[in-house]
């Protein structure tokens, strides 16, 4: 599946609005950055995102 700027705001707007766990956003972050199937026009911006939410579920590195 081809991750696009869309797939990643509607993943992160489902979150936001408790229609997923953000254990489950993790998840879906972790499997996409292992596909690697990312849209080459806007490869580096949803790439960094996406790798920063695969890591949310960190302490260290968690979201605020």
């Amino acid at each position: 599946m081809l991750i696009t700027k869309k797939i990643v705001a509607d993943k992160i707007a489902a979150c936001l609005h408790h229609d997923c766990t953000l254990a489950q956003l993790v998840d879906w972050a972790e499997q996409a950055m292992m596909e690697d199937e990312f849209e080459e026009s806007a490869l580096p911006a949803i790439r960094a995102a996406v790798s920063r939410l695969g890591v949310a579920d960190v302490r260290a590195f968690g979201l605020a």
